[in-house]
């Protein structure tokens, strides 16, 4: 009976954030003629050009909020004394949404946006949320900094074609969530804000299923790429249901649960610099936009996304699943990876499959990264 209980509390939990994701999109969209507006003009442009609200990301922030004052309501018996890393989680986060929300309405100057995203890191760490890996503490710092920096670039930059970033957030929380669920840590304050995004996200992504209606903008890709960093570090960095006995394992699972937004920004960065251009100007050169290249629909390239969320979600179940890590292991699953990797950067190689690549001014135009 207790069981029954507990899974009707968290089942009403994911479905009231899913519903109230979808309702206050609605209710965004419907009011959206002179707000949040995208691309109005010639000098932001994506991959589709129709105008379209950026108002995802508020609703993220507003679910994210809502979800961490209800802890306390689903889980009442649950004592929980204040969280130091849960408010730099809260702060850092916030910080990105306003960020996001400042770039979407003003296109501020990026140097304000890498200062802000060096200041979440810096708030991450400061907080105790930072990377165990090194026994030097100051390399932790530096990991620390970096994922968190890169993986809120990484998120931005693959927001250019519909569906792709919520599905490739959804996954990502998708592998934490089963980490939460293998060390059966149900009753914590972090399992009921993984649930309560991935409803979020469930609910934005009806409007952002191509054709899309809504963008999440900035607002939504800085504040996903916080709190997934933030998250990421607490349940697959230093997740602990086994003790380690190479720090290679710590390194295999973030990669797995973000294969497609980091093979998808190592591809861009490598192609960019390769030709002498500047890996932080917009582009359609995406992963994505090159399978579409290839005459993938829209849709389909989104479906490819989520399939490759749902394989590398079983592989992540596999990993953790290994008691006895060895470096056999790390090769088997680090040549998983690889493989992703190689097969969606050769999609930016269409004279390998027999198609004319595009020139430099069809794909090098101002996208929502900028």
């Amino acid at each position: 009976m207790q069981g029954e209980y507990f899974i009707l509390k968290i089942s009403s939990l994911f479905l009231g954030s899913l519903v109230f994701s979808f309702l206050i999109n609605r209710i965004f969209l419907k009011f959206s003629k002179n707000l949040g507006i995208r691309n109005i003009d010639d000098k932001v442009s994506r991959w589709n050009t129709t105008s379209k609200p950026s108002f995802g990301g508020i609703s993220f922030f507003i679910v994210f909020l809502l979800v961490l004052s209800q802890y306390q309501i689903f889980f009442p018996n649950q004592y929980t004394p204040i969280d130091l890393r849960l408010v730099g989680i809260l702060i850092a986060s916030s910080l990105g949404f306003l960020v996001g929300l400042t770039d979407d309405a003003f296109n501020t100057n990026p140097l304000l946006k890498s200062i802000a995203q060096a200041l979440c890191a810096i708030i991450l760490i400061a907080t105790g949320n930072s990377i165990c890996v090194f026994e030097t503490e100051w390399m932790n710092y530096v990991l620390t900094f970096l994922w968190v920096v890169g993986l809120m670039n990484s998120i931005n930059m693959l927001d250019n074609m519909d569906g792709i970033t919520t599905i490739a957030s959804i996954f990502a929380l998708i592998g934490m969530l089963t980490v939460i669920v293998f060390n059966k840590t149900f009753e914590s304050s972090y399992f009921v804000l993984v649930l309560g995004l991935i409803g979020a996200l469930l609910g934005f992504l009806f409007f952002n299923w191509n054709p899309s209606k809504m963008y999440m903008g900035d607002t939504g890709s800085q504040f996903l790429g916080v709190v997934l960093a933030a998250l990421s570090i607490k349940f697959l960095w230093n997740q602990s249901v086994v003790e380690f006995h190479a720090n290679s394992r710590q390194f295999i699972l973030p990669i797995l649960a973000f294969i497609v937004p980091l093979s998808d920004t190592v591809t861009v960065v490598i192609n960019r610099i390769s030709k002498g251009q500047s890996p932080f100007v917009g582009g359609r050169d995406h992963t994505t936009h090159h399978l579409s290249y290839l005459g993938l629909s829209d849709q389909s390239v989104a479906l490819l996304v989520a399939g490759l969320g749902i394989f590398s979600t079983v592989v992540l179940l596999i990993a953790l699943s290994i008691s006895n890590w060895s470096h056999l292991f790390t090769i088997l699953f680090g040549a998983y990876a690889l493989v992703v990797f190689v097969s969606l950067f050769l999609t930016t190689k269409p004279q390998l499959f027999g198609k004319e690549p595009k020139h430099d001014e069809e794909i090098q135009q101002p996208t929502e990264e900028d």
